[in-house]
């Protein structure tokens, strides 16, 4: 499917990357080929540039009950690919320390954190950054950490992998998987995934260092 829907601002803040009750799945079952997994009907929009198949969804933001505990992978894919906010679907806020970005607080995790980060949360614009603190499930569990990040590749895809057992194709993990990893070819793509360096803590209102 193409990544076109646009940005969506409404009065009760629904997420732009959310997805709603009446966008149902249109994915088809995979099948197993001799270059991973594919769709019997594939069409060109099915795979991102770098050659990763995408579940296939609905576009019809505001259709039904927003669905909080999940993503709409296009919308989501859009906001990663063009830097989006994840709140409002505008440009996400950059200054000279880099882009937005809020994360789950995991400072604990190693030494630098966090860069090196492999993330499937689009960054942000400065006004939604509180509210995005609030509204995201991850990030209400843990903490939210501002972060300007100058650099991000987007380098994967977080989705379910398939292996062949005694000949039939079967369903592996939920994992992010990178580009160069040849398990590409068995994933079945619901976000996308980058890597953030050169990052800098900031503080959650002002998007200014600490």
């Amino acid at each position: 499917m193409a990544v076109n829907a646009q940005p969506l601002n409404r009065p009760d803040t629904v997420p732009y990357i959310t997805a709603w009750s009446g966008e149902q799945r249109l994915t088809p079952a995979v099948i197993a080929t001799a270059r991973g997994i594919a769709y019997p009907d594939e069409t060109p929009h099915d795979r991102d540039t770098d050659g990763a198949l995408w579940v296939r969804r609905a576009l019809h933001p505001g259709r039904g009950r927003p669905r909080y505990s999940r993503v709409h992978p296009q919308r989501q894919r859009r906001a990663m690919v063009r830097l989006l906010c994840q709140i409002c679907g505008s440009p996400a806020a950059r200054d000279e320390h880099g882009v937005l970005w809020l994360l789950e607080d995991d400072r604990a995790d190693w030494a630098g954190w966090p860069e090196g980060l492999v993330t499937v949360h689009p960054p942000v614009c400065l006004p939604c950054a509180p509210k995005a603190a609030g509204l995201c499930p991850h990030l209400r569990g843990t903490g939210a950490v501002a972060v300007r990040v100058r650099d991000s590749v987007l380098d994967g895809v977080h989705g379910r992998t398939y292996r062949l057992h005694n000949g039939r194709l079967v369903p592996d993990r939920q994992a992010i998987v990178l580009y160069e990893q040849p398990e590409i070819r068995w994933t079945l793509a619901a976000q996308a995934a980058r890597t953030l360096t050169g990052c800098t803590l900031v503080d959650l209102h002002t998007g200014r260092p600490l």
